[in-house]
């Protein structure tokens, strides 16, 4: 109980800490709401900073700051400084399309990099290939790269996957870029424990390989498992961002870019505040489940 307290509490100041420096780089970028506002030539001077009051961007940054802080605690994360509408709804339907991406690329990752590894674990040399050419796949070619060419084989030249919008394409790209990183390192970690004394006797004693694989090896292997796949789904949200602005999908991507380029404020803190917190979210469950796997660490 304790551990899982600390990592909580580490978790908590960390995402504070994440917060703050957001607010403060974002507020580094040249201009605001207002001068975009008035780019189209309807806000003369003295209207400008009235709206710049009213909007609060008069006040210090640390003000700003608290400020926009109490209300997200309570659970508003304020108006669109651009579309004046509340920033809640609109963050909820973009998440909903990045998690919905995020979690279909996630699992079609973890089932097959694990499935590979089981199979290599069995004895399978077809599993060990695939291992080395899924790791070289995620190693040697960027997922941006691959959606580029995706889109213009499927989309352009042969039309069987629609160019904006859809699901299936990114799913995959990702999908093999994930099992890419989890193979290689869990198939490492597989054939050391495969090694152990232990698992040569039961071996010995005529069990099959499926059954060492899935009774002594894969337990024995979990802690590393638990640890790389945590690794990968943190660092799953940069490339679901990147395939959700590719491929012309309304998630937490495209809301962020819109929002920077509007220089709308709230809407740019909620997403990447959101975005970050999940990241330490995943950081905190897995060192959680890691300390109930093996207690030692």
């Amino acid at each position: 109980m304790r551990r899982a307290l600390g990592i909580l509490a580490t978790g908590a100041a960390q995402g504070l800490a994440i917060t703050f420096g957001l607010f403060l780089l974002f507020g580094a970028i040249p201009g605001d709401v207002v001068d975009v506002l008035a780019s189209a030539g309807d806000l003369d001077d003295a209207q400008q900073m009235a709206l710049r009051a009213e909007l609060g961007l008069d006040q210090p940054a640390w003000r700003r700051f608290l400020a926009w802080l109490a209300a997200a605690l309570g659970g508003d994360l304020g108006t669109s400084q651009r579309f004046a509408q509340p920033v809640g709804p609109m963050l909820w339907e973009a998440a909903g399309v990045t998690l919905q991406l995020g979690a279909l690329s996630g699992a079609l990752g973890i089932v097959l990099a694990f499935g590979l590894c089981l199979a290599q674990a069995a004895g399978s040399r077809a599993a060990r290939l695939a291992v080395e050419a899924i790791n070289l796949w995620s190693i040697a070619l960027p997922t941006f790269c691959i959606g580029v060419a995706a889109l213009l084989l499927f989309s352009v030249w042969l039309g069987w996957l629609p160019a904006i919008g859809g699901l299936l394409a990114p799913v995959v790209i990702l999908g093999l870029d994930n099992a890419g990183q989890l193979a290689k390192p869990l198939s490492e970690e597989v054939a050391e424990v495969a090694a152990r004394p232990h698992v040569m006797a039961a071996r010995a004693r005529g069990l099959t390989p499926l059954w060492l694989a899935r009774w002594h090896i894969l337990p024995l292997a979990a802690p590393v498992a638990v640890s790389l796949t945590g690794v990968m789904l943190a660092g799953l949200l940069g490339g679901t961002l990147t395939m959700e602005l590719l491929f012309g999908l309304p998630g937490m991507g495209a809301l962020v870019l819109n929002g920077i380029q509007g220089r709308d404020q709230p809407v740019v803190l909620a997403g990447l505040v959101a975005a970050a917190l999940a990241i330490v979210l995943v950081n905190a469950l897995t060192a959680l489940v890691q300390s109930v796997l093996d207690p030692r660490q």
